[in-house]
């Protein structure tokens, strides 16, 4: 029995990969789903031996802290706006091409939608034309960015090239950069540029505005579109470019872009609690305990509600964590008393006892 769990877990232990570099991406976006196994029942884990439960314990925290992608409400609207601003792909490569900014506050997966429509994006594109360009170049229809903190237009195309593998991407010059990397994306024939944690930009600097700049730049020069995601953008003066008031109505972002906010859930209607609860059976479904089941979670969903307030991500930490207590305590199950021993991010702390 142990060789079967250590098994499982040679195979999927958490997949250690980063999104910024292409092979990273390619592996995100191929890698098939992680075989499912039996949850046991007590009895049958009071047969295991030592290594036995351990290996067990171990390969139900891998499955239980990996939570599935549910299609709910708010990536449902969020893929719509993304479908219809992708039809403007479609057209010719004389013909400039929207962008979609995908807005929110911090803990709203707005990465994971913008991740997973590149992941279904990606997909399509290689069954419909397969692996290779007609020149023989490697097939790359998306490439995932996110930005760092306190970027310059250098460092943003030397991050472009990294993901691509370029090798001159540590020693060419500032503007040999741009050109090496327009030759890459259209060697690759790149068709959706994600460029993630945009909120690290300063607009209203110098360099901001070389990056705001160059962005424009690439969207006019490049067959491809743009999906930004990033905290709080619209305050942060994406839209008008970082100008001035009187100068902002002069600002093309704010034409070419459209903004996809994303709210947390909210419990206080009939619709938003339903929709709530249908998201904790999603995950109650999902996870291994013992005496777990879909409903397990639906009795403490204003609590669960109350701790998270409604954020995916709040949400996600407290459930992997909960699955923790509950395996290393033998409670097996999520109750009231197991949330209480959970801590989850800060924010979600101090907002539960806001409430």
């Amino acid at each position: 029995m142990s060789n079967v769990w250590a098994a499982w877990l040679r195979r999927y232990d958490t997949d250690r990969f980063t999104l910024t570099r292409k092979q990273g991406w390619d592996r995100f976006v191929n890698a098939a789903p992680r075989d499912e196994f039996d949850t046991l029942n007590r009895r049958q884990m009071a047969g295991l031996g030592e290594d036995e439960r351990a290996d067990y314990d171990e390969a139900r925290m891998v499955w239980n802290a990996n939570l599935p992608t549910v299609r709910t409400s708010q990536l449902e609207h969020a893929n719509s706006v993304i479908d219809m601003v992708m039809a403007s792909a479609r057209r010719d490569g004389d013909k400039l091409r929207g962008s979609v900014v995908i807005d929110a506050e911090p803990g709203l997966g707005k990465t994971t939608i913008a991740t997973r429509y590149g992941r279904a994006f990606h997909r399509a594109q290689h069954r419909r034309y397969g692996t290779e360009t007609p020149e023989g170049h490697q097939f790359l229809p998306v490439a995932f960015i996110p930005i760092a903190a306190q970027i310059t237009l250098k460092g943003l195309n030397q991050r472009l090239l990294r993901f691509y593998g370029h090798p001159a991407a540590e020693t060419a010059t500032k503007d040999r950069l741009a050109s090496l990397l327009v030759d890459a994306v259209i060697s690759c024939q790149t068709r959706l540029i994600i460029v993630d944690d945009l909120h690290f930009v300063d607009f209203t600097n110098r360099n901001g505005t070389e990056v705001s700049n160059h962005l424009k730049w690439l969207a006019n020069e490049l067959p491809v579109t743009f999906v930004f995601a990033g905290v709080n953008l619209e305050e942060k003066r994406f839209f008008d470019e970082g100008l001035a008031a009187e100068e902002a109505v002069l600002a093309q972002t704010a034409r070419r872009a459209t903004r996809v906010p994303v709210a947390p859930f909210s419990i206080s209607s009939n619709a938003g609690m339903a929709a709530w609860m249908a998201l904790l059976r999603a995950f109650g479904a999902h996870l291994k305990l013992a005496d777990g089941d879909t409903e397990m979670l639906v009795p403490l969903a204003q609590e669960i509600h109350r701790r998270t307030q409604g954020r995916i991500a709040s949400l996600t930490n407290l459930l992997d964590r909960a699955c923790y207590v509950a395996i290393k305590s033998g409670t097996e199950r999520v109750t009231d008393d197991v949330l209480a021993k959970v801590r989850i991010d800060n924010a979600g702390e101090n907002g539960a006892r806001r409430l």
